[in-house]
């Protein structure tokens, strides 16, 4: 993928500033990857010229996820942790470490490692060049199935159809940010928090970094079939409201072909005489008639239930811990 021709600000800008860096890094029972993670955090981006900081956000683990993390933060200053009152799921986990984090540059990174953290000083240079994001492309999913890859490729051409503000196709939340960027996201209050979207609506210089994304480094996804689909939904429905207003369009063209179907009735029986309509033709149109409505009604409570959940206000997730935090 070729990269943003948005101009950049000269490096000395950026030179001049501080470089502190903080990955952010939601976990979900991912004990089986925790101790490689950090070996390869300490090979790459442990080497930079930088203070590093690193926001481990523990998702309501079931497994001894925090217990190691505890650990780790205890040996390693470098190391915070927030635990999180339960499981509130990636999007609100991510949130919640751009929140905790304090660096000029701040990196989401999935512990399974399919970001490879060896990208992080390529995205610094660019930093340094003057974009404010510089966001990973998987320029190879060979490491997904067919059918992900095929649906993933699928989400992106309708969400940029539909949507005003496109999301760059096969990227996802490994990225690097400015610390502009950040406090733009700190002002978003929505709950329905679909990040890929709100990367792409805050704006600012960005460019793009093409990579191979490798395979998983231990256990199996959790985002199964069904939960990419709601994910899906939500993205759509928190970036448009174009899926409301084509059903003004669907209802005026039912109407014409109601009227153009009466018209056609009424020349019919002035010709040929009374007809007795069948049954089969009937059925028909009453039951397309009644899955257009049903269809509507799905398409209007997905908004409903989303206004529901923004107007009660809840927060988006809950601390029960921070560890690391002080030192």
């Amino acid at each position: 993928m070729a990269r943003s021709k948005t101009s950049a600000v000269p490096s000395s800008a950026r030179q001049a500033r501080g470089r502190r860096l903080s990955l952010v890094v939601p976990m979900h029972n991912e004990e089986p990857v925790l101790e490689t993670l950090f070996a390869r955090l300490d090979d790459t981006v442990g080497r930079l010229p930088l203070d590093l900081e690193i926001v481990c956000v523990d998702d309501g683990s079931r497994d001894a996820t925090l217990e190691l993390l505890r650990a780790r933060a205890a040996r390693d200053r470098r190391v915070r942790v927030l635990s999180l009152s339960r499981n509130f799921g990636k999007e609100a986990a991510l949130t919640a470490g751009l929140e905790a984090a304090t660096g000029d540059m701040v990196v989401p990174l999935d512990a399974d490692l399919q970001d490879p953290p060896e990208l992080i000083g390529e995205f610094v240079a660019l930093w340094e060049q003057g974009y404010d994001v510089v966001y990973g492309v998987r320029s190879d999913r060979t490491s997904d199935t067919v059918l992900k890859r095929t649906t993933a490729n699928a989400f992106y051409r309708v969400f940029n159809a539909l949507s005003d503000y496109p999301i760059p196709a096969s990227t996802g939340d490994f990225r690097l940010m400015d610390r502009c960027v950040i406090e733009a996201l700190r002002r978003l209050p929505e709950r329905n928090r679909f990040m890929k979207g709100l990367f792409a609506w805050v704006g600012f210089r960005q460019v793009g970094v093409p990579y191979v994304r490798p395979a998983r480094m231990a256990g199996t996804t959790a985002w199964g079939y069904r939960k990419l689909f709601r994910f899906a939904i939500d993205g759509v429905t928190a970036f448009t409201t174009l899926p409301l207003r084509v059903w003004t369009l669907v209802g005026i063209g039912a109407a014409l072909v109601a009227i153009l179907t009466g018209l056609g009735l009424i020349v019919r029986v002035l010709i040929v005489g009374r007809d007795v309509p069948g049954y089969a033709s009937l059925m028909v149109v009453l039951l397309f008639g009644f899955a257009l409505q049903m269809i509507a009604l799905g398409v209007m409570g997905e908004y409903i239930g989303r206004m529901y959940q923004e107007v009660k206000g809840r927060p988006t997730y809950l601390v029960k811990d921070r560890i690391g935090f002080d030192a």
